[in-house]
């Protein structure tokens, strides 16, 4: 009896051993899960169990099969924002930055052509809020970015 590559198309897709990369996703979709609220620690627990002790794809499949395959959508049915688009919290901070640097560039100019030492404390005092705000708002791009901004693979022609 022969084992190889043949003997592997012959092979049911649902027997072929699981990888531990297969291990691994079926571990990320119950991490997904548990965060969504849609497992209980302790079944959260059970299920990682049976994913680590899962010898087919077919065993890990069964453990997946009655959770969504997507994110749970926000409450009422409404549309979930775009991947593309920044948070919330980004796009607030951007405009709030933009209105400061706006700001304090009038409060700059006026101070400059008045020769106001009260101006220009307040353009200097603005100027840090821009910088804070820059801060933060660099902040949570770094953060909406590491926690998944973008839900799918770049579009074809970008480096990532």
């Amino acid at each position: 009896m022969t084992t190889g590559p043949a003997d592997d198309r012959a092979t049911p897709p649902d027997r072929l051993r699981a990888s531990h990369g297969d291990r691994e996703r079926v571990i990320s979709a119950l991490k997904a899960a548990f965060v969504q609220g849609r497992l209980a620690k302790d079944e959260f627990d059970a299920r990682v169990g049976q994913a680590l002790a899962s010898l087919t794809r077919a065993e890990l499949a069964v453990i997946t099969a009655d959770i969504p395959a997507g994110p749970a959508g926000p409450a009422g049915g409404e549309p979930a924002g775009r991947p593309d688009q920044p948070a919330l919290g980004v796009r607030s901070g951007v405009c709030v930055s933009a209105s400061a640097a706006v700001l304090a560039a009038v409060l700059w100019a006026a101070a400059w052509s008045a020769g106001s030492a009260a101006a220009g404390a307040a353009a200097l005092a603005l100027t840090g809020v821009v910088i804070f705000t820059l801060f933060v708002t660099g902040y949570q791009v770094r953060e909406s970015r590491h926690h998944g901004g973008s839900a799918g693979p770049l579009p074809p022609g970008t480096a990532g």
